[in-house]
């Protein structure tokens, strides 16, 4: 079960690991400010986190948490969780194997070979990438990562949420806006909020695992694709995203990949903020209409990660 208690250890322990997260900036602004009818839009900063994205949290979470043995750690990831995972394991001193999709950015394998990671490149997508990280893990015995489906990646995702609130002076947002990928983001962020409040599920059109999941009553795998698929590219929603989002979760809303290169070039332009496309999903919700808050409302965003090439900003 991830609940604020979980959430709360998880934090607690990131703390005494002195030296490797950082607290990422939120910055509260009027909703003019970005073109948006509502009162405020915080950005929870996190593509600032050690790593380019929020995922060192729940990564150096899981190596806490479990002992490493000797053939270190192991995890399939489209990037992020790889480079977090990377990043990690050499803060620990511990080997590190990544196995990544043939549709990751090179950028993002040259990050983790710079980390000291050994990387694998297999398979025309993530699920692909996962079986062969799986197989290579029963060889060696290393501890397996898993990019999203993980009750302590999942807690440690959450230790943001918990930052954010702190942060506010100990009140969250009335809405919180979070890009799904495989969904241990949201599935953090919902756990800690709770219901206190409305958290959005939004995803690339080409991309919908939980929009589809919603559909069907149940988890499905989907096809991928599209300008976030390095990012969002998992093919069915995690057990444990699945589990929370149908408590705590109030939509899952589409965007086009046009929406989201918009709203990334306008953080670029308007703001200097380069993330990736997958932090752009919930600017883009709020600049193409797909989400409509009330005039009085504040809208929470996370910038979710920045591992890309910034010349595709160009």
């Amino acid at each position: 079960m991830i609940d604020r208690s979980a959430i709360s250890t998880a934090h607690q322990r990131l703390a005494a690991q002195a030296g490797f997260l950082r607290t990422t900036p939120l910055l509260q602004l009027s909703g003019s400010a970005l073109g948006v009818d509502c009162a405020q839009v915080w950005l929870k900063l996190e593509h600032l986190q050690v790593g380019g994205s929020f995922k060192a949290r729940g990564m150096l979470y899981r190596m806490l948490a479990n002992p490493v043995p000797e053939s270190g750690v192991i995890i399939a990831s489209g990037g992020n969780a790889g480079i977090a995972t990377a990043a990690a394991a050499r803060a620990l001193g511990v080997r590190c194997e990544v196995f990544v999709p043939e549709i990751s950015p090179e950028a993002k394998r040259a990050r983790l070979r710079a980390l000291g990671a050994e990387v694998v490149v297999t398979g025309a997508a993530y699920s692909e990438a996962l079986q062969a990280c799986l197989a290579r893990q029963q060889a060696t015995g290393a501890l397996l990562n898993h990019a999203y489906d993980q009750p302590e990646v999942v807690a440690g995702a959450g230790t943001l949420a918990l930052e954010m609130e702190s942060q506010a002076g100990d009140r969250l947002p009335d809405s919180v806006l979070v890009s799904v990928g495989g969904g241990g983001l949201i599935a953090g962020v919902a756990a800690w909020c709770d219901s206190r409040a409305h958290v959005v599920a939004l995803e690339p059109e080409r991309a919908p695992t939980l929009h589809s999941a919603r559909a069907a009553g149940r988890p499905v795998d989907v096809e991928v694709g599209g300008v976030a698929a390095d990012s969002l590219g998992a093919r069915r929603i995690g057990d444990i995203a699945w589990e929370v989002s149908q408590r705590h979760v109030h939509a899952a809303l589409l965007l086009p990949d046009e929406a989201i290169r918009s709203a990334q070039q306008w953080l670029w332009r308007e703001l200097k903020l380069a993330v990736e496309p997958a932090a752009a999903l919930g600017l883009a919700a709020l600049q193409s209409g797909a989400y409509r808050p009330r005039a009085d409302e504040t809208v929470g965003l996370i910038l979710c990660g920045a591992n890309f090439d910034p010349a595709t900003l160009a």
